[in-house]
């Protein structure tokens, strides 16, 4: 596909830059991820909302993006060639984001693996186990009787931010500077205050290194625009 009118996903959600980088998302921590980053690198973007109470994941035309039917993906109409460059999944997103602008990715590496380390650790780890805790604790979940599902997410979920507090002893960042790291990890820990409510079964007020690492994220300019993204119609 050598223009982004070649994308069948182009025609249900026009864009209204064709220079800019298409994002197709929804404001959830792995949407937010792809929309904070391109608000901390200045990348100029298109923000169109996928409707999940529509169903708009599961249609042809999202599909033909990414036919793991998840938010986000993005088109680049700049690839890394010249030609438009089709993406899906958060941490590769962000991966590539980082590549394109040399922002928020070491390039020696050391600094680098460290960085794509903790990044895995969210893609493997932090967000599948608070997903599903917030499933099981706000949302459909509830309805099951047997508290076993709960009660193990609950708890594998405080022994990972255990592994942050600890981690975040004495650092500003996960891993000293500002990085894709921390953009992939601290919408995570927000949705599990806000979106799923769970600061007491979690026993959030035990972590006080944490409370300090997401305060500094949330009060960046671009994490603030970026968590509003994309915007409701």
């Amino acid at each position: 596909m050598t223009t982004l009118a070649d994308f069948p996903v182009t025609k249900r959600w026009p864009p209204r830059d064709p220079r800019a980088i298409q994002l197709y998302s929804y404001p959830t921590p792995n949407g937010v991820k792809a929309s904070i980053m391109l608000e901390e690198t200045g990348l100029p973007y298109d923000a169109h909302r996928v409707d999940f109470n529509a169903g708009e994941q599961m249609t042809g035309a999202f599909l033909s993006l990414n036919p793991n039917n998840k938010i986000p993906a993005i088109i680049d109409p700049e690839g890394p060639d010249g030609a438009p460059m089709a993406l899906f999944e958060s941490g590769a997103i962000l991966i590539y984001l980082a590549e394109k602008t040399g922002q928020f990715l070491p390039t020696a590496p050391r600094a680098r693996h460290e960085v794509l380390q903790w990044l895995m650790f969210q893609m493997g780890g932090v967000g599948p186990m608070f997903g599903q805790m917030g499933f099981f604790v706000r949302f459909k979940g509830t309805e099951i009787e047997d508290p076993r599902p709960r009660e193990r997410y609950v708890a594998e979920s405080r022994r990972l931010l255990t592994v942050l507090d600890r981690r975040m002893e004495a650092r500003a960042w996960i891993c000293g500077d500002y990085s894709i790291a921390d953009i992939a990890l601290l919408p995570w820990l927000r949705s599990l205050l806000v979106g799923y409510e769970a600061g007491d079964l979690v026993g959030w007020t035990d972590f006080a290194n944490l409370h300090a690492w997401l305060d500094r994220f949330l009060a960046r300019p671009a994490v603030q625009r970026g968590l509003v993204q994309p915007p409701r119609a």
